[in-house]
């Protein structure tokens, strides 16, 4: 498994029935979450847009209108409004994550490893220089990121390796 992660630079991932199961319902509970706070929708909508195939709001906004009115439960007015809700969400979430990018410091965005995604996630936990980020303990920066634990003190270690060379 090893060398065939390491050949194709994937990331692959074993796991039995009931991990890939929970898994997959972890997945549909955080769309669930999304959905119906950010689309302003009940269950039974973000249930449908979930066994569809929705998990993401950009999904939602801009998968061919076509595709949206093929779902029974949906008529061209519904379909156009959660259209519509997405599409204002995720440029509400782009004008909060610009803002909150502003007081981020350049070296934290020099960090190698930090995507744009995790800049913000740091940023909108007050994480705004490598410091902040290098005195983060794993479990803060798991719960603020998602990310693994493994992950984590790889980017951890990263943001102290100035500590150890004497770079600023």
């Amino acid at each position: 498994m090893r060398l065939a992660s390491d050949l194709t630079g994937w990331k692959i991932n074993i796991m039995d029935a009931a991990e890939s199961a929970q898994k997959q319902a972890n997945e549909s509970d955080t769309a669930r979450r999304l959905f119906m706070e950010k689309l302003d929708v009940d269950e039974e909508i973000a249930d449908i847009l979930i066994s569809e195939g929705f998990d993401s709001l950009e999904e939602v906004a801009y998968v061919p209108l076509q595709e949206m009115l093929e779902i029974e439960s949906f008529d061209e007015d519904t379909v156009n409004e959660l259209r519509s809700r997405a599409k204002d969400a995720l440029l509400t979430m782009e004008i909060a994550r610009e803002e909150s990018m502003g007081a981020v410091s350049q070296d934290l965005r020099d960090l190698e490893g930090l995507t744009p995604e995790l800049i913000a996630k740091l940023a909108a936990g007050g994480v705004n220089t490598r410091d902040d980020l290098a005195d983060l303990g794993l479990d803060e920066l798991t719960e603020l990121t998602g990310q693994s634990a493994e992950d984590a003190t790889a980017l951890i270690m990263k943001a102290r390796e100035h500590w150890f060379t004497g770079q600023e």
